[in-house]
């Protein structure tokens, strides 16, 4: 009879549970790596929202327009006229949003006379083409233009950008001449607010949308306003206080509105903050006209 030393047993034993703990350390391994995954080809999915439905204008001062983008697309514009010696508003909306959505920010500026001009991102709601970062830099060229092509002054146009919108926003302020600046909830960089939120990927290395409002806020010239709502829990208002300090020139101011949250800043009394700085003027050559005649601060 052959017998099995203790010494031999303990080594079966060890083998036996060697495969298990290998299979352990694997899920964990395997997770991450579907994770990695997911991000590298689904990334745009966690940045763009687009609205399929397309919606008209439901009043009679404001008027859809077809806005051609220098790389071949259209996009869908919503168009509503300055009155005499007022600016004219571009907006860059966020990542779920459109003109159709923005009713009351139109009713807001129509009544203290200042012109906007708001349009679907390509992919949205009746735009053409597919959303990505150098695309969302063309549309925002492409709405300058726009106004500028019906002889609207650079000084007199006014660029605001929200959310995901304050990206191409800031890049368009800094390359082109505006009368001013309006970022409502703007991060620092998606790159830096995606780190922010995954900590545990190399967004650093997989992310291609980056938007790097860092690195452009430093060239725009015009007067700046940020407005952050201390409540946002999308963007945290720190993203915003960053970026101001990096804001070149003394024209610039940030607004923290108590209790706001990400989409709430509108309708919380963002344009109580907004007409006084349109209304300031910036010196003997204000940029902006300061809408003489006008009653601004009533919400």
């Amino acid at each position: 009879m052959r017998t099995v030393s203790r010494h031999s047993r303990l080594s079966f034993r060890r083998r036996r549970r060697w495969p298990l703990l290998a299979w352990i350390g694997l899920v964990p391994a395997g997770l991450y790596l579907a994770a990695l995954l997911l991000f590298a080809f689904f990334q745009d999915r966690l940045i763009y929202f687009p609205p399929a439905q397309r919606s008209a204008p439901g009043e009679a001062w404001i008027s859809e327009v077809p806005v051609p983008t220098s790389d071949g697309e259209s996009l869908i514009g919503w168009y509503s006229q300055a009155a005499p010696g007022c600016p004219t508003l571009l907006f860059l909306d966020g990542n779920a949003g459109g003109p159709a959505i923005q009713s009351g920010r139109w009713r807001r500026l129509h009544a203290h006379g200042v012109g906007f001009l708001g349009f679907a991102w390509r992919g949205y709601a009746g735009s053409s083409g597919q959303p990505d970062e150098a695309g969302l830099h063309h549309d925002a060229r492409a709405g300058y233009d726009w106004l500028r092509a019906r002889n609207i002054a650079a000084g007199d146009i006014v660029v605001h950008g929200f959310s995901l919108g304050s990206g191409p926003a800031t890049r368009l302020a800094a390359e082109r001449e505006t009368g001013a600046l309006i970022l409502e909830a703007p991060y620092f960089s998606l790159l830096d607010l995606m780190q922010q939120k995954l900590p545990l990927l190399p967004v650093g290395l997989l992310l291609r949308n980056r938007f790097r409002s860092d690195v452009w806020i430093g060239q725009v010239e015009a007067p700046v306003l940020i407005v952050h709502g201390d409540g946002d829990r999308l963007i945290p208002p720190t993203q915003s206080e960053r970026l101001f300090e990096l804001a070149a020139g003394a024209a610039r101011t940030r607004i923290v509105m108590p209790g706001s949250d990400h989409a709430t800043l509108a309708r919380d009394g963002l344009y109580d903050h907004v007409w006084p700085f349109l209304d300031a003027g910036w010196g003997e050559e204000g940029a902006v006209p300061t809408c003489s005649g006008l009653a601004f601060g009533a919400r």
